[in-house]
This record gives structure tokens, C-alpha cells and sequence, in this order.
């Protein structure tokens, strides 16, 4: 799966799950967490939906905005898992 491909997927869920708003535009380098556009509660979420959609193990110490303050961020994470 690519990038963009990846990107797409989050992007897609965070709007319409997470802020419940589907005609929202996310950049892929817009920080989510850091930028509050999502909360520690909706990290848990998207974290879930990571392992659900793209089968790869987050750990509890990586649910940061180090790892998870853009989609660019957080698909880099996802490619480098399934890579293994």
C-alpha cells in the first residue's frame, strides 16, 4: 500500500469518525496533536483503527506527538511496520 494510499485511509477516518466532520481538508503535514485537532482520546482511537486497517502493533509509548503529530508521521510508522 502506498503513502498517499495510507494517507487517504487516516485522513478519511479522523474527519469522519474522530471530528465528525467529512468536508474537512487534513494536509498530510497538519499537526494533529500538537495543532489540537485531535484529543488523547481520539489518539486511542485512531491507534485502534492503525492496528485494525493496516495490521501492524502500536505501543503504548509511541501514542505521542512524536509519532503520531501528522498523517505523513504516522504513515511513515505504518510503511516501516509492514516492511518487516
Amino acid at each position: 500500500m502506498t503513502i498517499e494510499l495510507i494517507n487517504q485511509k487516516l485522513a478519511e477516518f479522523i474527519v469522519t469518525k474522530i471530528l465528525a466532520q467529512p468536508k474537512r481538508i487534513l494536509r498530510t503535514d497538519e499537526a494533529l496533536i500538537t495543532g489540537g485537532v485531535i484529543d488523547s482520546f481520539s489518539l486511542i482511537d485512531l491507534a485502534l483503527f492503525v492496528e485494525d486497517n493496516f495490521g501492524v502493533r502500536i505501543a503504548d509509548s509511541e501514542l505521542n506527538s512524536s509519532t503520531f503529530d501528522s498523517l505523513d508521521q504516522l504513515s511513515a510508522l505504518i510503511v516501516s511496520r509492514q516492511a518487516k
